[in-house]
């Protein structure tokens, strides 16, 4: 049976943070349930592109309507393999709702994997999960993952690198898709062959 993966959203998720893993879990064959706190199949979430053109942080635009494809109010974490926790200004508000992070204290401490980029971290460190685990993040994210009792693992110029700790998989930026879902797969035991 394939398996089912939880992704947590909300309105001005990072564009590219939650279209690109989407995407390409339905590809390889999961179940994904992309669910938002007080919105229901069907409904849309507005995403928000995040760049970096030079500034001293990322730019923000307006991204797409994405729409989610089941109810929050139903989600039972035990019914799901592995949960992914996007990036962008949602994380900010989502770690604030105590059902979002009874959710991801399930996925954390029952092993299962959990892939989260960016300011998705800011989850984790609100349901203090991450005491003695190495993670990376955008760095603005940093003395959070320090306050809540976490490893640093410093992000590199291109923001493309990845830091794994356990079933926990975080990067800091869309830039590092590739390697951030390559390890992601790995954990979920996903053979691809070209």
């Amino acid at each position: 049976m394939a398996k089912k993966i939880l992704m947590i959203v909300g309105d001005f998720v990072e564009d590219y943070e939650v279209m690109v893993p989407f995407q390409m879990l339905k590809m390889v064959g999961y179940t994904v349930h992309a669910v938002c706190p007080g919105k229901k199949a069907g409904e849309a979430v507005k995403t928000a592109i995040h760049d970096f053109e030079g500034d001293q942080t990322y730019t923000e635009k307006r991204g797409h309507n994405f729409i989610l494809n089941a109810n929050f109010e139903k989600i039972k974490p035990e019914d799901y393999d592995a949960l992914v926790l996007p990036g962008g200004r949602a994380p900010e508000y989502l770690r604030l709702n105590d059902k979002v992070i009874e959710m991801v204290k399930y996925f954390v401490t029952s092993g299962k994997p959990v892939a989260a980029i960016c300011h998705g971290i800011q989850i984790l460190t609100a349901a203090n999960v991450i005491k003695g685990k190495k993670l990376t993040a955008y760095p603005a994210v940093k003395p959070e993952i320090l306050l809540a009792g976490g490893q640093w693992c410093e992000v590199n110029s291109t923001f493309t690198n990845v830091c794994v700790d356990g079933n926990i998989v975080t990067s800091p930026a869309w830039p590092a898709h590739p390697e951030w879902i390559r390890k992601f797969l790995e954990i979920l035991g996903t053979k691809i062959e070209a």
